[in-house]
């Protein structure tokens, strides 16, 4: 048997660049593909994108309160400046 006849029908029996259109096919489905999975993982679109835009902005007074918070466990202040500070934060009189 002839040896051209084995792999010419594999290739459509023409020579020149048409072995080359499944191989750019197969590599631009193969990017495409990665693309999509790089952009999920990275939060392009998808469940990440759509929870960070449906969390709630923090108030200043809540970042203020926390912070207070976390200054009160480090032991910067004594209970009596921890709890009229947060009553001045929440509206009350000094």
């Amino acid at each position: 048997m002839n040896t051209i006849a084995l792999w010419a029908p594999h290739w459509g029996g023409a020579g020149g660049f048409s072995p080359i259109f499944p191989v750019i096919w197969g590599l631009l489905w193969v990017s495409l593909i990665a693309l999509a999975v790089t952009g999920w993982r990275r939060g392009w679109w998808g469940p990440r994108r759509a929870h960070a835009a449906a969390a709630p902005a923090a108030s200043p007074t809540a970042s203020a309160e926390q912070i207070l918070a976390e200054r009160y466990a480090r032991g910067e202040m004594t209970d009596d400046e921890y709890f009229e500070r947060m009553s001045v934060l929440r509206g009350g009189s000094s």
